[in-house]
C-alpha cells in the first residue's frame, strides 16, 4: 500500500485524520502561504495543493500526499492566523456576536493524480466577553489558528451556531478527505466515527 503523508504539522488536522482509521506520517510543509488571491475557496484549496505539492516534491515515489488549509471569512474579508496578540485581539472583537464562514480546503497528490475540493461552513459567534478574549489571548491558544479561535476550545467556547461541517471548521472536512484520499490516492479509508459526521451536510456524495 502506498504510504500516506499528512503535509501539516496541525494536531487537530492529524487527529481528525486518524479517525479514518488510515495510517500516516506527518512531514508539515515548509511553504509560503502569502497570497494576492482574494477568492476564499481559490485560497484554500491553493494553499492546501501548495502544501502538498511541496511535500510530495521530498516524499517517496509512490506516497499519497494529503494537504489542508484553513481561511475564516467576514464580510468578504479573509482572517488567516493573527500574527500577534494584538491582531488576534482584533479578531476575535470583530467576530463576536457575527455570523462568518470557515472555508477550509483539502488536496490530495499521489504521483501524477492531483484532487483539490473544500468545505464551506457557516459559523455565528457568541457575545463573549472583552476579559475573555483577554484571558484567551494570553494563554498563546489563539496564535495558530485562523481568525483566532478553535470551535473545538473548551475554555473560550465561542460558537453559538454551526451549520455545515463542523470538521471543516476544525481543520479537515473528513468527508472530503476520504473522498478525495479514494479518488486521487486510490486509497480506502474508514468512515468517520464522530457523532458529529453521520448527519453532515458532506456525507451524502459518498455514494
Amino acid at each position: 500500500m502506498s504510504p500516506l503523508v499528512l503535509a501539516s504539522a496541525s494536531p487537530r488536522r492529524r487527529d481528525l485524520l486518524g479517525a479514518l482509521g488510515v495510517t500516516f506520517e506527518v512531514r508539515p510543509a515548509e511553504v509560503d502561504e502569502t497570497t494576492e488571491e482574494r477568492n476564499p475557496v481559490r485560497v484554500a484549496e491553493g494553499l492546501a495543493l501548495r502544501k502538498a505539492r511541496a511535500v510530495a516534491a521530498v516524499s517517496p515515489r509512490g506516497a499519497v500526499v494529503l494537504g489542508s488549509d484553513t481561511v475564516v471569512v467576514l464580510d468578504g474579508r479573509i482572517l488567516g492566523k493573527p500574527a500577534d496578540g494584538v491582531e488576534a485581539r482584533a479578531m476575535l472583537r470583530a467576530l463576536r456576536g457575527h455570523r462568518h464562514e470557515v472555508v477550509t480546503g483539502v488536496a490530495v497528490i499521489a504521483g501524477e493524480r492531483t484532487a483539490a475540493d473544500h468545505s464551506v461552513t457557516a459559523v455565528t459567534m457568541r457575545d463573549y466577553a472583552d476579559a475573555e478574549i483577554e484571558a484567551y489571548v494570553a494563554s498563546g491558544s489563539a496564535l495558530d489558528k485562523a481568525g483566532g479561535y478553535a470551535i473545538q476550545d473548551e475554555t473560550l467556547r465561542p460558537v453559538a451556531q454551526c451549520d455545515g461541517c463542523e470538521c471543516g471548521v476544525i481543520g479537515l472536512p473528513l468527508w472530503t478527505a476520504r473522498r478525495l484520499l479514494r479518488v486521487a490516492g486510490g486509497m480506502s479509508a474508514a468512515e468517520p466515527g464522530y457523532a458529529r459526521c453521520a448527519d453532515c451536510p458532506l456525507r451524502a456524495p459518498q455514494g
